[in-house]
C-alpha cells in the first residue's frame, strides 16, 4: 500500500506531466481542421449536432497530447444549409484560412458541391454526413465516405416487408440527393422481392404540406409507406397520414424517427414508426455508450446519428493522419484510400471511388415513447411491434 508521501509524489508527477503537456501543445502552432455545418436553414438541427460531435472529438484529442503533437482547433462556418454557400466557405477555408485538414458538411446535396472545391485543390475531405452514391460516381479522388450508402439505408425495412408478406408499397420523398438515392435502393429491393409500387411522389425540399399527397396515397391502399424524409417533413407526413383512412401495416422513414424531437412532437403517434439510421447507442459499437454518456453530460441532450457523424468522421481523419505520420495531403489521401478502421460510427473501408463498403445502417422503432433498435436481429434491443396501429386507429 502506498504511503502518503509516495502518493503525493505520484500525484505531483502526474500534475506536472499534464502541465508540461499543455505547455508543449501551446508552444506549437495549432493544427486547424476546417468544416462548414448548417447552423441555420433546413438542416440546422442536424448541422449543430454534427458540429457538436466534431468539437467533442477535438477536445478528446487535445486531452491525449493532440494530433502529431499539436493542439487541434476547429475552424467552422455556418453554410446556412446552402450548397453554394458551403462551396464558397470551403474555398475560404483552403485558400484564406489555410486549414490543415478538412471534414465535410452535413447533407449529401451540400457535400456534392463542397467536394468539388476540395477536388480542385487536391485536398482530401472526409464526408461526415453524406450518403448519396452520386457523390462518388464522378471520378473524384479526394472525397471519402464514412456513412452507409443511401441506396442501402432501407434494406432491412424492405426485408421486413417481404418477410411479413406485404405486396403494396407507397413511396414519398424529398427532392434532394439523399432521399432520391434512398428511394432508388427501395425500388431495386421492391423489384427483387416482388413488391408492387402503387404510389410514388417526389416533393420539394422543405415541404410540410401533405394533405393532398396523403389523400391521393390513401386511394391506392398501400400496405407500407416508405419515406425519404428529413425532420420537419417526416413529422408532417406522419401527422397527415393520421388524418386519412389509410391503414398501412408499416411506415419506415429516414432521418426524422432517429431524433428525440420526433417523439416529442408526435407523442403517442410516434409509436410503431420505423426509422433507418446510421448510428444508435445500442448498436454495440465499442465505446458507443461512453460516447453517448459523455455527450449528454457536455451538451445536455442525447447524441443523434449526426453527432456520431461528426465524432466518427473526426476519428477517421485522425487515424489517416496518424498512419501517414504527417500532414502531407498525398500521404493522408493514400491512407484514406487503403486503411481499414472502426470509429464510433462503425466500420470504415472504401472502394476505389472513396465510397463506403463496410458500414451498415440500423433499423429502429418507436416503442412506448422510446427509440429501440430492432434490426439487425442479432443485436436488437426489442422485437419489432407489427403491424402498425396508427394514431387514432389504436
Amino acid at each position: 500500500m502506498l504511503k502518503l508521501p509516495q502518493l503525493y509524489k505520484i500525484l505531483l508527477i502526474t500534475f506536472l506531466g499534464l502541465a508540461n503537456l499543455s505547455v508543449a501543445l501551446a508552444a506549437k502552432e495549432p493544427l486547424r481542421v476546417g468544416i462548414t455545418t448548417s447552423l441555420s436553414g433546413e438542416y440546422a438541427e442536424l448541422g449543430l449536432d454534427e458540429l457538436n460531435g466534431v468539437q467533442m472529438w477535438a477536445e478528446d484529442i487535445n486531452r491525449r497530447a493532440g494530433l502529431l503533437g499539436r493542439k487541434v482547433i476547429i475552424v467552422h462556418y455556418d453554410d446556412e444549409s446552402s450548397p453554394e454557400k458551403s462551396a464558397q466557405l470551403y474555398e475560404r477555408l483552403i485558400v484564406r484560412d489555410r486549414v490543415d485538414l478538412l471534414l465535410g458538411p452535413y447533407a449529401s446535396n451540400i457535400t456534392f458541391v463542397a467536394s468539388e472545391v476540395a477536388e480542385s485543390h487536391s485536398f482530401p475531405m472526409v464526408a461526415t454526413g453524406a450518403a448519396s452514391s452520386r457523390i462518388w460516381s464522378r471520378g473524384l479522388h479526394y472525397i471519402f465516405q464514412v456513412d452507409t450508402p443511401a441506396t442501402e439505408y432501407m434494406d432491412q425495412s424492405m426485408i421486413l416487408a417481404r418477410d411479413k408478406g406485404l405486396k403494396r408499397i407507397a413511396l414519398v420523398y424529398a427532392d434532394s440527393e439523399f432521399p432520391r438515392d434512398v428511394i432508388a435502393g427501395v425500388r431495386a429491393a421492391a423489384d427483387k422481392y416482388g413488391l408492387q409500387i402503387v404510389y410514388e411522389l417526389i416533393y420539394p425540399r422543405g415541404n410540410t404540406a401533405f394533405e393532398q399527397i396523403t389523400q391521393k396515397m390513401a386511394l391506392t391502399n398501400p400496405e407500407a409507406v416508405i419515406g425519404g424524409t428529413y425532420f420537419d417533413d417526416g413529422v408532417a407526413l406522419v401527422r397527415s397520414i393520421c388524418q386519412t383512412e389509410m391503414k398501412p401495416k408499416m411506415i419506415a422513414l429516414t432521418v426524422a424517427p432517429a431524433l428525440a424531437e420526433f417523439g416529442e412532437q408526435l407523442g403517442d403517434d410516434a409509436n410503431g414508426i420505423i426509422g433507418a439510421v446510421a448510428w444508435m447507442r445500442g448498436a454495440k459499437i465499442p465505446l458507443a455508450y461512453d460516447f453517448a454518456f459523455r455527450y449528454k453530460q457536455k451538451y445536455n441532450e442525447v447524441p443523434s446519428a449526426a453527432s456520431a457523424y461528426g465524432y466518427g468522421g473526426g476519428q477517421v481523419l485522425e487515424a489517416a493522419v496518424r498512419l501517414a505520420g504527417s500532414l502531407n495531403k498525398a500521404d493522408i489521401t493514400k491512407q484514406l484510400e487503403t486503411m481499414v478502421f472502426r470509429s464510433i460510427l462503425g466500420n470504415y473501408q472504401v472502394d476505389n471511388t472513396g465510397k463506403q463498403i463496410a458500414k451498415k445502417a440500423y433499423t429502429m422503432q418507436w416503442q412506448d415513447g422510446h427509440k429501440r433498435l430492432v434490426m439487425p436481429l442479432r443485436i436488437a434491443e426489442s422485437p419489432i411491434n407489427y403491424p402498425l396501429e396508427l394514431c387514432s386507429k389504436r
